[in-house]
This record gives structure tokens, sequence and C-alpha cells, in this order.
């Protein structure tokens, strides 16, 4: 299989290195890192893994967004070949010794692979405090009650895996969210294509340095999500019907 694993990044010189290092040691793949702009040395960093040959760069002209960084990535990918798709955040939350067991259960039959920190009704968190920790189960519990994909404990985890069929089923085109809804929406429209999606253990660390890119615009995205795709759904259906 050839794997890609697809990183965005916007100004993450403190992580990048250890991050693309750890990942090239982990799994016989290749990165790419999804760059919107960034004003520090990270995009220096990269490219001093250039004669690894594994390592390649997407530079995009300014900060436009995590879902729209993942699917120039997915895009980039796919025209190249590749199999299967990592999403990994850039500033260390996500241990690439986890990649492994990713590419195991996709070896089950699975479309697509999601890492989550509450499988079982476990907590599998490091470093967060209490508030932070309730907004994340609530946001997960708020978004799947809604949308009616209670079986997945970790809508939002941004540690993930699809393969190749996965994304072109799913149509690319048709998603809309941008910030961590993007998380939420994808595997929304994966379990409405009637695709495979299961859920593996991980451990989520709080980022290793630089700044969080959460703000209340990405909360209210994540907030306003369920009720658009539901009306969309809705639509669909109506549409259906009169065709028939």
């Amino acid at each position: 299989m050839k794997i890609l694993v697809i990183i965005p990044t916007y100004n993450e010189e403190t992580n990048i290195k250890k991050i693309v290092g750890r990942v090239l040691e982990v799994i016989d793949g290749d990165i790419l890192v999804v760059d919107d702009n960034s004003i520090d040395a990270t995009k220096t960093i990269v490219k001093s893994f250039n004669d690894t040959g594994r390592v390649f760069m997407l530079e995009r002209p300014s900060k436009l967004g995590l879902g729209t960084a993942y699917i120039n990535g997915f895009e980039w990918g796919l025209n190249r070949g590749y199999d299967l798709f990592f999403e990994m955040d850039a500033d260390n939350s996500h241990d690439p010794a986890a990649l492994r067991a990713f590419i195991e259960k996709i070896k089950e039959g699975y479309d697509i692979v999601v890492g989550s920190r509450y499988l079982n009704h476990t907590i599998s968190v490091v470093g967060w405090d209490f508030e932070r920790l309730l907004m994340s189960k609530f946001g997960n519990w708020y978004a799947s009650t809604l949308l009616g994909i209670k079986q997945f404990t970790d809508l939002t985890s941004g540690y993930r895996c699809y393969t190749d069929q996965a994304l072109k089923t799913i149509g690319l085109d048709r998603v809309r969210s941008n910030g961590y809804a993007f998380q939420i929406e994808m595997v929304y429209r994966c379990n409405k294509k009637g695709l495979r999606v299961a859920e593996v253990p991980i451990i989520f660390y709080e980022r290793g340095g630089g700044l969080s890119k959460m703000s209340g615009n990405i909360v209210k995205e994540a907030v306003l999500l369920p009720f658009k795709l539901i009306v969309e759904n809705l639509w669909l259906h109506i549409n259906n019907r009169r065709q028939r």
C-alpha cells in the first residue's frame, strides 16, 4: 500500500521537525505538509527533509483553514496514486506509533479508521483541563445525537485514516466545513454512503508548543453543522421522491 500522511501547518516551527522525523521512522510512507503561508521557520524546516525523497510540501497563499487543507492534500495524493491517507496534527498531539494500528484495522476491511480518545468509556487525554475536556465530550455527544450516529465516540478526532476508495466515494466537492466541523462532516458522509467506519483507541496529548488554532468561528461552525447536514439530507430525500 502506498501511504500518505497529511499534516496541515501554520506556524509550527516548534513541533514540525519532531513529528515529521517520528512519522518517517514508524511507517514506510510519505508525508505531505500543507502549509498556510507560515511566517516562522516551518517551511524551512520541512524543506530540510527534501533529501529523504519522502517529504513533500503544498504551499498555500494564506491561512485557508483545516478542512480545505485536508481536501487539497487528499486531491494531491489521489492524483499521485496513493492508497491510504492519514490525517495528523502538526503539534505532536498524535503519537505516530499508533499509525500501525490504523493500518491493521484497514486490512480488516474498513474504509475509514478514526483514532478515538473516548473508546470503551475511557478518557485518553493528557494535559487538558476539565473545561476543555467537557467541551470536547459535549461536542461529540451533541453532534452524534443530532446526526443519528451515536455508535461513534469521537467524531471530532483529527487522527484518522481513509482509503482512496472512501475519499472517491464521499465526493470531496460536497464537503463544506472548514474547521473542526470538517471531521464531523467526513464521518457523517462516510456513514451515509454505507462505508465501513471503525475506531481505534489513541492517547491524545496537549500540543507540544505553539498556539492553538481554535476560535469562536470554528466553534460556531461546529454547532451549526448538524442542522445544515439534516436540511441537506431532507432536501435530497424530497428531490428523490419527486423524481420517482
